[in-house]
């Protein structure tokens, strides 16, 4: 089960008078667009690539209410001479699931801006993936990130990786699963590991465990060939 993944959507609202006769008098015909970004962990603005739709739901009284737009930044523009609330329906890729947010069309100033934060459940590791490109994801604090700083810093061992990787893959089941519970009883903060359920596996990396472990995994493999 992946943790919940949140990120901060901003609407960039442009409007301006046309020369349109207006239905309604006293209210001039306006032109108005709206465009979908996401905002990374230091504010800067970048495409919604996360999102493979967005809908519009505009007010019932346009000739078409609901418009779908399937590119960044989903630009979404009309006439009108009215204030309106919509919602917003943004489809994630790869089962990352649908958000609504609320937006008010207002004709106060020329652009405005308004932010929304989502939530991203259950994505799959390839959305996973997308929004680590705006900011970190549960699981990077825990070696995605210090993953090649600790393969640089890890002094050499007596233990040769390449020949301890080997021999994982070539253990049995019930190895395996001992293995996989001697890493969780023995990793440390800098271990990365990852669990995927659906696949039935488990993904480490040797180069973050402690040597410690490293040893007790070395021994095992060995003793696991000799039987």
């Amino acid at each position: 089960m992946v943790a919940d993944i949140k990120r901060t959507v901003k609407l960039v609202t442009q409007q301006r008078n046309i020369d349109k006769p207006s239905d309604m008098e006293g209210f001039p015909m306006k032109r108005w667009n709206i465009e979908i970004l996401l905002l990374d962990e230091a504010g800067n603005e970048r495409p919604a690539t996360c999102f493979t739709k967005a809908v519009y739901n505009l007010h019932p009284s346009f000739a078409n209410p609901v418009q779908t737009f399937h590119e960044p930044p989903f630009r979404c523009e009309n006439e009108g001479w009215g204030e309106f609330d919509m919602t917003i329906d943004l489809y994630s890729t790869e089962k990352g699931g649908k958000n609504t947010v609320m937006h008010d069309l207002n004709f106060a100033n020329e652009q405005y801006e308004s932010k929304h934060v989502v939530t991203f459940k259950n994505a799959s590791a390839a959305l996973v993936n997308i929004l680590r490109e705006s900011g970190p994801v549960p699981g990077d604090e825990n070696g995605a990130r210090k993953k090649d700083e600790k393969k640089r810093k890890r002094a050499p061992g007596t233990v040769d990786m390449e020949k301890l990787a080997d021999g994982l893959v070539k253990l049995g089941e019930d190895d395996l699963l001992h293995v996989v519970q001697m890493i969780h009883d023995n990793k440390s903060d800098d271990t990365y590991t990852k669990n995927d359920i659906e696949q039935g596996e488990f993904h480490v990396d040797l180069y973050t465990l402690p040597e410690s472990l490293v040893k007790m995994l070395w021994d095992f493999v060995s003793s696991a060939r000799g039987a």
